[in-house]
């Protein structure tokens, strides 16, 4: 890939200071970005680990090209952003799918494709890095969404909803036991039914993907089939090919279980053993379901892992808003340090949702927190609209 030239006849033809710092600093951020991918492929194995180690090694042919600019006005590298020096710690403390994430919007802020200096194949390069971080991130996120998914709705559901609870049940001024009890009472109704309906739903979508599923035990019955009726043909019309396909296909594997008219009662001679059945199942969906079935049960996650991830999380985040009414607060103190201590745990939530989906991290907490708040004024505007005083 060549790295050697600029896109403009004059990109070296001039060598200001500016130019000398901008390069320089190219050249930091892709020999950090460099060892944050190698470091995370000595946390991989097999193809996600080669993946890896080969974005590393364009991160390396597109730093020799800032060198070879420089020449011997290389210097010392100038620091590299917060940002990527960030990314190299996470990397070599932890290698997660919160690593992949940001690197996948590093990538995407690359700006190689407004920089003469840079040629296009690098600024291609980054562009196709950043899909290839998003591949590898995909699956981490597949491994996670299911019990994670659980796990940020929990936490958010309990934060927001019994933030609401206390703060409306405060603001109608009633006595401060009575505050703690129906704050505890929402944090322990609100995630059993967490809990209950995460696993009635996860059940419930794996039991419709069973149902699905082929029975495989159906193939024993092909050799005693009616050939003339042939009605192997409407398991494929119902997985959706047309008729004649069907037609075809289901004379094939009638043929190859021993039902043809010039082979009555034998599979063909050489067949593999099991092939007289092994082709009954087949459909143009089949080989995509097959492929798609084990990361689909990755996805959701199983029942329970998602139904305790949702009780755990929701309580956790309940909890924070009964705090200041465990140690004694009361009044409009309470419902401040409630409201403070719960807004921290939005903005935290929300940012750990934006890292992972590669998105802004500060827009995701920010939009929590204006969720969270929202509820929770319209709660304690009504507390005191029709409560016995006001809270404090």
């Amino acid at each position: 890939m060549p790295t050697s030239s600029t896109r403009t006849s004059g990109g070296t033809s001039t060598r200001t200071p500016a130019d000398l710092r901008r390069w320089r600093r190219y050249l930091a951020d892709e020999r950090a970005e460099e060892s944050t991918y190698r470091d995370l492929a000595r946390r991989r194995d097999g193809e996600e680990r080669a993946i890896l180690v080969a974005l590393a090694d364009a991160e390396g042919r597109h730093a020799q090209h800032w060198v070879d600019l420089l020449g011997a006005d290389v210097g010392r590298p100038a620091r590299t952003d917060l940002r990527t020096r960030v990314l190299g710690v996470l990397a070599r403390r932890f290698g997660s799918i919160f690593v992949l994430a940001l690197v996948q919007s590093a990538e995407a802020r690359s700006p190689y494709a407004t920089d003469a200096d840079a040629t296009d194949a690098m600024a291609a390069d980054e562009r196709i890095h950043g899909e290839v971080v998003r591949g590898l991130a995909e699956r981490g996120r597949n491994r996670l969404s299911g019990s994670f998914r659980a796990a940020v709705f929990g936490a958010n559901d309990g934060l927001v909803s019994n933030l609401a609870l206390v703060l409306g049940i405060s603001a109608s001024g009633v006595a401060n036991h009575v505050v703690l009890l129906t704050g505890l009472s929402g944090l322990l109704a609100g995630a059993l039914s967490m809990g209950a309906g995460e696993y009635v739903s996860v059940r419930s979508q794996r039991e419709l993907l069973d149902a699905s599923t082929p029975d495989p035990t159906a193939r024993h019955v092909l050799p005693d089939l009616d050939v003339d009726a042939n009605e192997l043909a409407l398991v494929y019309r119902a997985r959706g090919m047309s008729p004649d396909e069907a037609e075809a296909h289901a004379r094939e594997v009638l043929a190859g279980a021993g039902r043809g008219a010039s082979s009555p009662s034998a599979p063909p001679a050489g067949a593999a053993p099991g092939a007289a059945t092994a082709g009954w199942a087949d459909a143009p969906d089949q080989e995509a379901r097959s492929a798609d079935e084990p990361a689909t049960h990755e996805t959701l996650g199983t029942a329970f892992g998602a139904a305790a991830s949702s009780f755990c999380f929701f309580a956790s985040g309940a909890v924070i808003a009964v705090l200041p009414y465990l140690f004694g607060l009361s009044g409009l103190v309470a419902v401040v340090v409630a409201s403070a201590l719960v807004g921290v745990a939005l903005l935290g939530t929300g940012a750990v949702v934006g890292l992972l989906s590669g998105a802004s991290p500060v827009r995701r907490a920010l939009r929590q927190l204006g969720i969270g708040f929202g509820a929770a004024a319209v709660t304690y505007l009504l507390g005191l609209l029709f409560g016995t005083g006001a809270a404090g």
